[in-house]
């Protein structure tokens, strides 16, 4: 593998453990939903006219836990959006001084939600928050996603820092030859 490219192996144990989260826990979270759906719908609805009760609530749920899941995987990846229509037209220290500050007003954002969202889980059960057929509490949930934006949070200063003391923010570049 060229080391000149940054890789999940060569950013370091942080990127790698990460990435072995995703991969595991998304990967089974996939699964469990691509296995449900389709025994639900082929062979329970379908085949038996007898669908699995509660099989909606299940999919909606694991479906939150794979978007809570790639949030922090998106922001090392570099997947989410950024708009940069000005910043080829800026000199390269004043779009360092303007990207660090979207970081920061980002950062703050970021750990803002994620305090809500905690907040949410911990009262989801009192305000009677769950799911439809089954009943299961959005708390956990609210969490789940607490946790994630918190770590994107994490991701963002990392990357302030990085950009104030004027060194390159390196994403996960993933390759088929990766060790993850």
């Amino acid at each position: 593998m060229d080391d000149s490219l940054p890789s999940a192996r060569g950013t370091g144990a942080w990127d790698r453990a990460l990435s072995r989260v995703v991969f595991i826990a998304g990967g089974a979270t996939l699964a469990f939903m691509t296995l449900l759906s389709t025994f639900n719908v082929l062979i329970m609805r379908k085949a038996l006219n007898d669908p699995i009760r509660g099989a909606e609530d299940l999919m909606v749920l694991a479906l939150v836990t794979v978007v809570a899941i790639a949030i922090p995987f998106g922001a090392r990846t570099g997947a989410h959006i950024e708009i940069e229509l000005l910043e080829p037209y800026m000199k390269r220290r004043f779009a360092n001084v303007t990207l660090a500050l979207m970081k920061l007003i980002a950062i703050g954002l970021v750990a803002v939600l994620s305090w809500q969202l905690w907040k949410a889980g911990g009262e989801a059960a009192r305000f009677g928050q769950a799911s439809q057929q089954l009943v299961i509490s959005f708390g956990p949930f609210y969490r789940i996603l607490a946790v994630s934006t918190a770590v994107y949070a994490v991701i963002l200063a990392v990357d302030f820092v990085r950009l104030v003391a004027g060194r390159p923010i390196q994403s996960i570049h993933l390759t088929s030859d990766d060790d993850i």
